[in-house]
């Protein structure tokens, strides 16, 4: 994480200068969208005999290390970037065979008849992956391309000349708990670009801070976010059913509480489960961990599970606004891309494709203007190519998914079946989300306590062991990228008022309130952290900001 202010001149002073690299291109995050981007920008290079030099950091020990998703991937995007993938290797090796979409009560489930299904819930040319296997392909396509790859390099901090943004220092090393230089201390490093692409994911640390200071979100609704939880699963052989991929709405969460399902059979006799939890839930006592666990539990779930082995466990934000709730996506020196921005189309639970796609058209740009012998300037190329493109189609005919399914689960389905089955996506309203996540969670003296059941350890299980499948691992001895803007409001606000959410909306057990000689305090247990994000969103007084641990922190993902 970045040391305050005082601190930071101090360590510059006594440490520094940093070291410089410059590049024409600096690319932020090393999942598909920031692959992407930088292997596009390569291609057209080639294409028109140019020289860019392109970098891409990331905060993962590897590439892919942090990437989590359920997934199941639209090809359209991919068949663009390299149409020859299959040759290439590319590990989509499970076509999707069978769609199924379920709709449970606490003991029953009723399958909606395949004729119903509207066309945003069919998979048909679709594949079943894993997305961190996906994005260690691109990154190999990437460095054949001559694209360089910093893994376990965190951008902590935006350079600036004046109002524009000129690259990106990462984080220092060897600072301890107390934010102190220890005996391994080193400075960061700064990576200076004609243009820097921002792709760290939903609710990036950097990508957020622009948005605030360029008043990029102050034309559009608010961001809407989900937290995904994910467990990957073997199980017999005669229980797997691969290319299988099923979707739930209903039990166990309530009807008025956006979110739903997905168990996807993969190739090797492996299973993907995972739930969706809209994160503009009212009630403080939800715990979405629990209501994951108990979601395997139902009688048309559990028997998929019987003598399998858990094999992984994660958890991600995602965002979910749609359209409506995208930022401007670019300002002096550079853009935001897939996730950052919020290209996510909810109503698929499909993101992948967009943020390949949105990384294309930002390369074009960044090629065109550099072409132009241009540099620091806005990118507007790219934005107008979006506006023109099939993603922005896409999301257009979705754009009332997330507002419309925020009415209740009953409203939801009859508002979204009659847009995109009678009138096949064109209605002639816009609906918009009017309130953050945050602004949502309503004080717990207005609901019940909600009683989970004790995790068997067979089906379902605690948070501790989760975290243990994630191979999440922090230093100890660095300051905690988890802080708060006041110390005494979890204690003052959120605990009298809401309960102390933050022990149960995060899926990592970060979080826990505990008593000390009669005085309740908030322990951050920030080696636990699997870099979600959903602290960052849900917490009531907005008090929680989640900053960049020394690059290599976090969760490192195996076939998630």
């Amino acid at each position: 994480m970045q040391p305050n202010e005082t601190l930071q001149q101090e360590l510059l002073q006594n440490f520094g200068p940093r070291e410089s690299m410059d590049y024409d291109v600096v690319i932020v995050g090393g999942g598909p969208a920031g692959l992407s981007a930088a292997i596009h920008i390569k291609q057209l290079a080639q294409k028109n005999s140019q020289e860019i030099s392109v970098c891409v950091l990331e905060k993962g020990s590897e590439v892919g290390a942090h990437i989590l998703s359920g997934a199941v991937m639209d090809p359209i995007a991919l068949n663009e970037l390299f149409p020859n993938w299959q040759e290439l290797g590319a590990p989509l090796n499970t076509p999707v065979k069978e769609d199924r979409f379920l709709f449970l009560s606490e003991k029953k489930s009723f399958q909606t008849p395949q004729w119903l299904l509207p066309s945003c819930f069919t998979n048909h040319g679709n594949y079943i992956i894993s997305l961190s296997n996906f994005t260690r392909w691109l990154a190999e396509q990437a460095e054949s391309l001559g694209v360089e790859i910093f893994p376990g390099f965190a951008a902590a901090e935006i350079l600036w000349d004046e109002e524009t943004v000129v690259g990106v220092a990462t984080g220092h090393l060897g600072l301890g708990k107390d934010g102190k230089p220890t005996e391994n201390f080193s400075l960061g490093m700064e990576l200076r670009a004609k243009y820097t692409l921002f792709a760290e994911g939903a609710r990036g640390h950097l990508g957020k801070q622009l948005i605030a200071k360029y008043q990029l979100d102050q034309d559009t609704a608010p961001q809407s976010y989900g937290i995904g939880i994910k467990e990957l699963w073997e199980i017999p052989a005669n229980q797997h059913q691969e290319g299988l991929v099923v979707h739930t709405a209903g039990w166990p969460l309530s009807s008025d509480t956006y979110g739903g399902s997905f168990l996807y059979h993969l190739e090797n006799n492996q299973v993907a489960v995972g739930l969706v939890v809209g994160l503009a839930y009212k009630n403080p006592y939800l715990s979405p961990f629990d209501e994951f666990q108990k979601y395997k539990t139902h009688p048309a779930i559990r028997g998929v599970f019987k003598n399998g082995k858990r094999l992984g466990y994660g958890a991600r934000a995602i965002t979910a606004g749609g359209l409506s709730s995208l930022p401007k996506t670019i300002f002096p020196g550079g853009a935001l891309i897939g996730c950052d921005a919020g290209y996510l189309n909810a109503s698929r639970i499909k993101g992948s494709h967009a943020a390949i796609k949105s990384g294309m058209l930002a390369a074009q740009a960044i090629a065109s203007a550099l072409a132009q012998q241009r540099q620091h300037d806005e990118l507007t190329a790219y934005p107008e190519a979006f506006a023109n493109s099939w993603l922005h189609q896409e999301l257009h005919r979705a754009r009332n998914f997330k507002p419309a399914m925020s009415k209740g689960l009953f409203m939801g389905t009859m508002l979204v079946g009659f847009e995109q089955k009678i009138l096949g996506g064109k209605a002639p309203w816009t609906m918009r989300n009017t309130k953050a996540d945050h602004a949502c969670l309503e004080p717990a003296a207005l609901h019940s306590v909600i009683h989970y059941p004790k995790p068997d350890g067979e089906l379902t299980f605690d948070r501790l062991s989760s975290v243990f499948l994630s191979g999440t691992n922090h230093e100890e001895n660095q300051p905690a990228h988890l802080t708060l803007k006041n110390s005494s409001i979890p204690v003052h606000t959120n605990l009298p008022i809401y309960a102390g959410p933050e022990q149960r909306y995060c899926p990592a057990g970060v979080y826990e309130f505990v008593n000390k000689e009669g005085i309740e305090h908030l322990q951050i247990n920030a080696q636990n952290c699997v870099h979600c994000k959903t602290c960052d969103i849900k917490d009531p007084s907005q008090n929680i900001v989640w900053v960049s641990p020394e690059g290599g922190g976090g969760p490192n993902y195996s076939g998630m």
